[in-house]
């Protein structure tokens, strides 16, 4: 009798630990449809008014000294065909920048050597370092005064002689497409060169996406 009751015992304990796992399960399934069929708010979203809608996306792109030193010097050759002035830069542990300036009726080979700095806004400053103009004994002042008359440069390199630097914006490039560069970081001693590539959606055809639209989609 006594093996009867305690069978019976342990069968009701089973039973209700198996209805109990049932009903938890159950509970558990409810809240999960409950979750992915409950409609969603209009509140859900913040206001369109604190949403900074982004408009552009940045890139970092680290290079080297040679691929930068490459791609001057393309640009460079560019901007001198026609022209009977010519000038190269090398970049090695500063900036040497080598070419002819005309004096009287021949030219003289001149050679400037400059310490980049980087700045705040993503420009250069090429501050001068050492100047020669052959063997010609000239103020560095009035060396640079000959660069920024007969040596062409583009309309966002100007050449400062009272200060003995040429100032290099190089965020007012103008790019095909619209692109936006700025210099992060530059360690010519150390061949570390990062540059910042900043691309509008509106180049790409990429329209902002209003968060009303966002909206809909979940209505």
């Amino acid at each position: 009798m006594r093996a009867n009751n305690k069978r019976f015992t342990i069968k009701n304990k089973w039973k209700a630990g198996f209805l109990a796992l049932l009903i938890l399960n159950g509970v558990i399934l409810l809240l999960l449809l409950a979750l992915v069929f409950w409609p969603v708010s209009n509140n859900a979203f913040p206001p369109k008014s604190t949403i900074d809608e982004q408009e552009s996306s940045e890139f970092y792109i680290q290079t080297t000294k040679q691929n930068l030193n490459n791609l001057v010097n393309a640009y460079v050759e560019k901007l001198l065909e026609g022209s009977d002035h010519h000038y190269r830069i090398l970049l090695e542990e500063d900036v040497h920048l080598m070419g002819e300036l005309p004096v009287f009726s021949s030219t003289v080979p001149l050679s400037v050597r400059l310490e980049p700095i980087e700045q705040a806004n993503g420009d250069l400053v090429l501050q001068q370092k050492s100047i020669s103009v052959g063997l010609l004994e000239l103020p560095n002042k009035k060396i640079m005064e000959y660069m920024d008359r007969f040596l062409p440069m583009p309309e966002w390199v100007t050449i400062d002689p009272d200060s003995q630097e040429i100032y290099v914006a190089v965020t007012d490039m103008d790019l095909e497409g619209n692109f936006d560069v700025a210099v992060q970081h530059m360690d010519l001693e150390a061949n570390n060169i990062t540059m910042k590539l900043v691309v509008p959606y509106e180049t790409l055809g990429i329209q902002d996406v209003s968060m009303d639209a966002m909206q809909n989609l979940f209505e």
